[in-house]
Order: structure tokens, then C-alpha cells, then sequence
């Protein structure tokens, strides 16, 4: 049954606004004028309003946050015994925002015309990812959606609980960072040529570290505005260039080099793989379609490159093992649990293993190099403030021998 969207006056004059279910816009009015409200706009809400707006310009709707919650509730439904659509009516009544239960009701109305929940998720893609959607698919084909999505809601708690350790890690480097370059501009620009102008007055010959923080200082007050554009333009140009295969290639490879950055990200992408990898043949998806949606979860375009030559192996008949270790860029935990599972017959089970071990490795591997990186920006930042601190006193120490 279609959504209707209305506003209408009740008896007092006030303005309501709502979103109802009706056979027709006739039959919306009917209901409206039953409730003793008098209606002023009913229109149908349409699924791909949600697309008329080109995809790129228009804000999601939903929080990670907002998602993994709004999941968590369909399953916990539908785990209960309640019927899809009423489920989602459920939820469309008890949206806390308005745009999020028009949305849920939209949705609504296309599962009761007949549509899958997949693909009445599909118009939406915003909000819900191809691997969601997917997922969502292997549910509704298994008979056991419920089941599904409650795996879905953990994958996506753990997903948020993983980069919200990541970020808080790297929070403070990231403030001490900004402190220093803020407080180095600051003594540069205003406080040096303030303190400095004094000796230059008085004619005597300055130490040369005095005259190179003079020349720094004249410098950056004359042509900062055009390092800061430069800045700024060199970093739209990398932007663009890294929207390219080559230079992302090659800046991709260069992570996976690093001594210890190319371990977070490797583990950081081996997580997210494994995880979305044991959800979807836990769920019955076919391997094929299963490691083709994994790979869409990795953010490093050299490891995807990889999956993608695993899946062209998987597909002639070789073991995702073996095919998996082909280049050893993937860990070799992973081979083996994928290994273990295989021989096995509990790939989902070692896959769900792979996954929390990597994940609890790049937690401890991210908190180790903020540990290290800490000290390091301390004292970065404290030698920075005393070479201006001793470029400004030296002048004074020599005017003082001068007078003694």
C-alpha cells in the first residue's frame, strides 16, 4: 500500500504533519477528514525521490550510527515472529527524524507491492552499501533474514568500534600537530619581528641563527599567503591525481613498504575483508558472489587488485587459499585460517577468527605508534620553540658582554 505524506489542520487550527498509508490520494483525504483533520497537501512518497537528487550532493540520511541501530531493530523483529512489513511500519512510526520514517515507509510500501527488501533498498544506495545490500539478498534467499541481519548489525558495531579506536589513537598526535604549527606561525609572524626589530636598531652584527629566523619570519609575512594557496592547490591536485590508477597504485604500494604503517593498513584491510567475507558464506552467498562483495571492502587498490586475482583463480577452480598467497601480500594468518576453513568445512567460522585477530592487531599496532609518535611530536615541538627562543636571547647576551 502506498505512503502518503500530509499536512493538514486539526480543529484548533494547528498544523500536522505526518506520513500515512492509503490506497490513493483520494483515499489519504478520506482518512485525513475521518480524523477530523482538514488536509492542505497529501503527495505520494516515491521511492526514487531519494534519487532525483544527484547522489553525490545529497547527505545521507542515516548515521553510521542511525544504521547499525535501525538494523539491529529489523532483526530483533523479525527474530520475534513480526512479519517484514509490519516491521518496517514499525519503524517508520517511531523514526525520530522525519526524512529517515518517510524513507522507512517508502521502503515499505515497495515490500508490500511485491519487491524484495534488497532491491527496495536499492534505491537508496547511500544509505545502504552494495555489501548491505547484498547481504540483505543472501537473507531473504536463505529464508533465515532475520538471523542475517542481526550477523550484519554485529559486523557493523564492530566496524564502528574498530574506527572509533583508530580515530581516537590518532586524535591527540593529530591536536599536538596543529598546536605546534599554530604556535610556530604565531612566534614567527608576530612575536619575532616584535622582539627582534630592537637589536636591528641598535646596529651591532646579530648571531646567524638571529638572521635566518629574521629571514624566516620576513618571509613567511611577505609570501605566506602564497605558500598556504600553493599549499592548498598542490593538495587538490594530488586529490585529482589520486583518482587516477597509476599514482593510487604506486602511493598504495609505497603504504604497504612502510615498515609500520603498511602493517595497520594491510591488517586494517585483511579485517574488514575477512569479516564481510565470513558474513556472506555464513549466510549461504555463493563464494564467488561472496569474494566479489569483500572485495569491494578493501581500500587499498594493490590488495584489491589482488582479491580481484584470487576471485579470476577462485572461478577456474583453485582454493581461495592458494589464491589468496599467490603474492603474499595478504597475511599469512589469514592464508592459513582460509586454509584451515577450507579443509575443514568452516570457512565462515575461521574467516570470523581471521577477522577479530586482525582487528585486535591493528588496535594494538595503532596504539603502539601513537605511543611512539607522542614523545617524538613533543619534543619535535619543543626544539622548534627554542630555536626561536635562543635566536631572540642571543641578542640579548651579546648586548649584555657589549656592556659589561
Amino acid at each position: 500500500m502506498p505512503a502518503y505524506r500530509f499536512v493538514a489542520l486539526d480543529a484548533a487550527g494547528t498544523e500536522q504533519r505526518g506520513v500515512l498509508e492509503a490506497d490513493s490520494g483520494r483515499g489519504a483525504r478520506s482518512m485525513l477528514r475521518a480524523r477530523a483533520l482538514v488536509p492542505l497537501e497529501v503527495e505520494a512518497i516515491v521511492a526514487e525521490e531519494a534519487t532525483s537528487t544527484p547522489q553525490r550532493w545529497r547527505r545521507r540520511l542515516l548515521r553510521a550510527q542511525e544504521l547499525t541501530l535501525l538494523t539491529r531493530q529489523i532483526a530483533s523483529l523479525l527474530v520475534s515472529g513480526l512479519p517484514l512489513e509490519r516491521a518496517l511500519s514499525a519503524l517508520a512510526d517511531d523514526a525520530d527524524r522525519a526524512e529517515v520514517g518517510q524513507m522507512m515507509s517508502a521502503i515499505r510500501s515497495e515490500v508490500a507491492a511485491g519487491h524484495s527488501l534488497a532491491s527496495a533498498l536499492a534505491r537508496y544506495p547511500r544509505e545502504f552499501s552494495p555489501i548491505y545490500r547484498a547481504l540483505v539478498a543472501a537473507g531473504e534467499d536463505s529464508g533465515d533474514l532475520g538471523r542475517v541481519l542481526a550477523s550484519l548489525a554485529d559486523y557493523l558495531e564492530s566496524s564502528q568500534e574498530l574506527r572509533g579506536k583508530l580515530v581516537q589513537a590518532m586524535a591527540y598526535p593529530a591536536i599536538v600537530v596543529l598546536v605546534a604549527v599554530v604556535v610556530v606561525m604565531l612566534l614567527l609572524t608576530y612575536v619575532v619581528p616584535q622582539v627582534v626589530g630592537v637589536f636591528q636598531g641598535a646596529h651591532q652584527k646579530l648571531p646567524l641563527l638571529t638572521v635566518a629566523l629574521i629571514a624566516l619570519s620576513d618571509f613567511l609575512r611577505a609570501w605566506g599567503w602564497l605558500l598556504a594557496l600553493l599549499a592548498a592547490a598542490a593538495a587538490v591536485v594530488a586529490r585529482q591525481a589520486l583518482k587516477f590508477p597509476g599514482p593510487r597504485r604506486a602511493l598504495d604500494a609505497f603504504w604497504l613498504r612502510s615498515p609500520q604503517l603498511g602493517r595497520l593498513v594491510r591488517g586494517l584491510n585483511t579485517a574488514r575483508f575477512a569479516s564481510t567475507l565470513a558474513i556472506l558464506s555464513g549466510a549461504g552467498v555463493p563464494i564467488l558472489r561472496a569474494l566479489q562483495a569483500a572485495n569491494e571492502t578493501l581500500g587499498n587498490s594493490v590488495l584489491k587488485a589482488d582479491a580481484e586475482e584470487a576471485l579470476a583463480l577462485v572461478r577456474e577452480g583453485s582454493g581461495l587459499a592458494a589464491a589468496l598467497g599467490l603474492h603474499r601480500r595478504f597475511p599469512p594468518v589469514l592464508v592459513t585460517f582460509v586454509r584451515l576453513g577450507e579443509q575443514t568445512g568452516t570457512l565462515p567460522a575461521m574467516l570470523e577468527r581471521a577477522a577479530a585477530q586482525h582487528a585486535t592487531e591493528v588496535q594494538r599496532r595503532a596504539f603502539t605508534l601513537v605511543t611512539i609518535l607522542e614523545p617524538l611530536l613533543i619534543l619535535g615541538m619543543g626544539a622548534m620553540v627554542m630555536l626561536i627562543v635562543l635566536a631572540v636571547m642571543l641578542p640579548i647576551i651579546q648586548l649584555n658582554n657589549l656592556v659589561k
